[in-house]
């Protein structure tokens, strides 16, 4: 007997978190595989769909300019409510913390619908760092009939909340798993970079960011592109208004410095594997980076992502300019503390969550199939 599962994502960073478990779940004669896309982030959503060649089922087509969190909950909501009451599914799916992870998560449990949690125990422990996304995250763990832990840490997060350990079950970050698949692609970049330079990928959006933080990372930026030439930084801006603005600003006409628009998912890997060090506030970046070997510099002052910090491969250095500029030279002039952070490994996963999940969800839904063993 087929059971639907409901697989809900609304920004690149989801879809690329949630195809390798979509693709995996649809090789499954047991499972129907609705896809549903909120596009809470429109284009960059469509993009990364194309690139795992999948097309959604429903789409809410959300998105509107400047919408405030309050206006983008509440319609969330509502469109959810209404796909979730036709398609009836025995189980919604999905990832991270956004608002449309919130969303997702509130509307199955006023349907009591089984929700089930992917890149679930990431913590802070700072309602404010990152905001709102620690408070999504941490009411989808509330909400959740199954946690599906990236690793040890978050599944203690859980546990330490309260969460039945029968539901908490470590598997791995898919982003591993997709990571592995793009990276085979080798797509080309697309635009042409200076030879003989150490690339410097820049990603730099975070809504805490906005305001005075930005403005210390681009300056931050702007005075190690001047000092150091053989550095050149590539930073695909964000399309907010809040870092488009700040970004041609401070840095539209400084030399070593190349703006492009937001790059693809594949051109994005491609950057990575090019790049001799990463500077970021994103938590995807975390994870993905040091799998490909290159240092990461996180432009916060909390990562939910210690793991990174614990194994060396990252470093949490905050927006204040003298952190980042003293960060940056440091590894310039000291090849052994370079070296000690380009590991090559990720302390994310193996490539292998998406099978775990999906027997996981199998195993829920038929109360049959063994637990698969954590890693």
């Amino acid at each position: 007997m087929e059971r639907t599962i409901l697989c809900i994502v609304g920004t690149r960073p989801e879809v690329i978190k949630m195809a390798p478990i979509i693709m995996a779940l649809k090789k499954e004669s047991w499972a129907r595989v609705r896809v549903l896309a909120t596009a809470q982030h429109r284009e960059m959503m469509d993009e990364a769909l194309s690139l795992f060649g999948i097309k959604p089922d429903i789409d809410l087509d959300i998105m509107r300019p400047n919408q405030s969190l309050s206006e983008l909950t509440s319609r969330l909501l509502l469109s959810l409510d209404e796909a979730m009451s036709k398609e009836e599914p025995a189980a919604v799916l999905a990832q991270g913390d956004t608002t449309t992870v919130l969303a997702a998560a509130l509307a199955s449990f006023y349907r009591r619908i089984p929700f089930f949690h992917v890149e679930a125990g990431l913590r802070t422990g700072d309602m404010e760092n990152p905001f709102p996304e620690e408070m999504n995250r941490s009411v989808a763990g509330r909400l959740a009939h199954l946690h599906f832990a990236p690793t040890e840490r978050a599944r203690i997060n859980l546990l330490a909340e309260g969460v039945p350990a029968e539901s908490v079950h470590v598997t791995g970050n898919t982003v591993i798993d997709a990571l592995k698949a793009v990276e085979k692609k080798d797509i080309p970049l697309g635009f042409g970079l200076p030879k003989g330079a150490r690339i410097i990928l820049l990603t730099a959006h975070r809504r805490e960011s906005f305001g005075g933080p930005l403005a210390d990372i681009f300056s931050a930026v702007a005075t190690l592109a001047a000092r150091h030439p053989e550095l050149h930084f590539v930073y695909p801006v964000h399309p907010n208004p809040n870092v488009i603005g700040p970004a041609r600003e401070i840095l539209g006409n400084q030399a070593g410095v190349t703006l492009c628009e937001p790059l693809d998912y594949g051109r994005l890997v491609t950057l990575m594997k090019k790049a001799w060090l990463v500077l970021t506030d994103s938590g995807g970046l975390q994870e993905e980076a040091p799998a490909l070997g290159k240092p990461v510099l996180v432009l916060r002052n909390e990562t939910e992502r210690a793991e990174a910090i614990e194994s060396g491969c990252a470093r949490l250095v905050g927006h204040a300019p003298d952190a980042i500029i003293s960060a940056v030279e440091n590894l310039l002039d000291d090849e052994r503390a370079y070296q000690a952070m380009a590991i090559g490994s990720s302390p994310f996963g193996d490539g292998q969550a998406a099978e775990r999940i999906t027997k996981l969800i199998k195993g829920y839904a038929f109360r049959e199939a063994p637990v698969p063993k954590a890693i």
